[in-house]
């Protein structure tokens, strides 16, 4: 795959290396010199500077020609406007966008952009840390990683099925009762979900 990564700190470096590593076209744009001189010395990709709301940049980048696009940058605001230029005006038709404020979520969902929150995962990852006798494993498939999490039931969703609840950027994939037995969801159907049980989800991860 082409890709064009916009943001050059160590979230975007760090893409555009794993990215590259795995034999992919990557072009990481940020308005830095000093951030894309951070990048591995092995690093193959192309690099470019320029403001990343400029449509000049973004063709010089190649984004006509890239298969998804990566904004990366701090700012939210930047990354959503940057996002929606990428999918409404330049047509790419996979857009992920980081977003640090787990409250806009939904706004960079409605445009269409696909999300990764830091502030949620790390959150979550910590809770689970704390307070979880199970740990997180990690599967992959092809270029694709998968965490698999376990997170205790919320109380408000005690009394409900997995049918009837989402969880913003993750998938079901089973539970643990409270007396120890696992129901894969995908045989069990709509499980009830009630006090001590678990949700074991699925993330992609990269």
């Amino acid at each position: 795959m082409n890709v064009l990564i916009i943001g050059g700190g160590l979230l975007g470096r760090e893409t555009a290396q794993r990215l590259d590593r795995l034999g992919h076209g990557v072009v990481l744009v940020d308005e830095s010199m000093e951030n894309l001189a951070l990048l591995d010395p092995d690093f193959g990709g192309v690099t470019y500077a320029g403001f990343p709301m400029d449509l000049n940049v973004l063709r010089q980048a190649g984004i006509e020609s890239c298969d998804a696009v990566a904004v990366t940058t701090a700012d939210d605001n930047l990354n959503i406007a940057v996002g929606q230029i990428a999918k409404k005006y330049f047509k790419v038709e996979r857009v992920a966008a980081r977003i640090s404020d787990p409250a806009r979520e939904d706004i960079f969902e409605s445009a269409g952009l696909r999300t990764v929150c830091p502030t949620n995962m790390a959150g979550e990852k910590l809770v689970s840390d704390l307070v979880s006798p199970w740990q997180s494993r990690q599967v992959t498939f092809g270029v694709a990683t998968v965490a698999l999490e376990v997170q205790e039931v919320e109380r408000r969703f005690f009394g409900r099925t997995t049918g009837d609840i989402e969880l913003p950027g993750c998938g079901i994939f089973g539970v643990v009762k409270g007396d120890g037995r696992f129901l894969l969801k995908e045989t069990a159907g709509h499980i009830p979900l009630s006090e001590g049980d678990a949700l074991v989800v699925s993330r992609r991860i990269d």
